[in-house]
């Protein structure tokens, strides 16, 4: 049976860190997510390999028994061992500790069923160092990792979404200052568990997409907002519509084109029930000259011209 190389599945280094596997996942994830490739059977079960390597990657004591682990299986394989791995020359082999090294292998996977025959040849029910006592035994089930776009209309009002879990249509709310990169957590939507054990969960990072004209650097929302000449030089008021509400923003006389107006707590909403702290927003002014001037305007603009000289 081959070896799944999980570092490979996910494009990372051996030696890469929990973020830079955790953006590899997503930016994957979302490459092959079954709602982007519809009728996709080679794109499902790339997704499906995807999470089944973050199941274990994305966990640090998963990732610790995977590398010892994993490395073990492949040396026993290249000596014939490939009915499956022994654990009874395991245990032998390390003093009689492997009986409780099996132990926290098992309880790292809740549902083995949902993972691929790798899993089951590795980690199975089928270990010599078991027998028949630990398949009986009830287990959770696994946790499953999922992605999910929303946009600044959901994260500064709040909003529902229905997702389809499993064939199960679910109404998920989005709360008022969910941030990108915020993970909600399903409670028993995961994998289902194994001989009578709660199913796991359904863990469901959040990415925030700004939607032009708008651009999103972490709490903080950026806007590029269009103001007339006659604004500009004398003075005066711009409304400034954001997702739920509008502001008046204030604009001195004698305001250059790029200058930047910071208005306090009006980007990302901090989350409700939290201590944090709203993100700010920022309005960078862009001038805009007037195209196509009246007789009377020109006029009245070569006049001032004339008593600029």
């Amino acid at each position: 049976m081959e070896y799944k190389d999980y570092y490979k599945i996910l494009g990372v280094d051996k030696k890469a860190s929990a973020a830079d596997i955790k953006k590899a996942y997503r930016k994957l994830a979302v490459k092959y997510h079954p709602d982007k490739n519809p009728g996709d059977t080679l794109a499902e079960e790339k997704f499906k390999e995807l999470n089944e390597a973050y199941e274990v990657l994305g966990d640090e004591e998963k990732r610790k028994k995977y590398d010892e682990f994993g490395e073990n299986w492949k040396y026993y394989e290249q000596q014939g061992n490939t009915g499956g791995f022994d654990w009874g020359k395991w245990q032998s082999a390390q003093g009689g500790g492997g009986r409780q090294q099996y132990e926290d292998v098992e309880s790292m996977f809740g549902d083995g069923g949902q993972f691929s025959d790798f899993f089951e040849h590795l980690f199975g029910g089928g270990f010599s160092a078991r027998g028949q006592q630990g398949r009986g035994r009830s287990r959770r089930g696994g946790d499953l990792h999922a992605t999910m776009q929303v946009g600044l209309q959901d994260v500064y009002t709040g909003s529902t979404r229905q997702i389809e879990v499993n064939g199960q249509k679910l109404n998920l709310k989005i709360k008022k200052g969910t941030y990108n990169g915020q993970t909600l957590r399903l409670k028993g939507k995961g994998h289902p568990g194994r001989n009578g054990g709660e199913p796991g969960d359904l863990l469901l990072e959040i990415g925030v997409a700004a939607e032009p004209p708008f651009e999103l650097k972490g709490k903080d929302v950026y806007v590029d907002e269009p103001v007339d000449l006659y604004t500009v030089v004398l003075g005066g008021k711009v409304p400034i519509t954001i997702p739920g509400n509008t502001l008046q923003l204030s604009i001195p006389a004698g305001t250059d084109s790029g200058k930047l107006f910071r208005l306090k707590g009006m980007g990302i909403p901090a989350p409700e029930g939290s201590s944090d702290s709203a993100g700010d927003l920022y309005v960078r002014v862009k001038i805009t000259v007037p195209k196509q001037l009246t007789p009377e305007e020109k006029e009245l603009f070569e006049k001032l011209a004339q008593l600029k000289k």
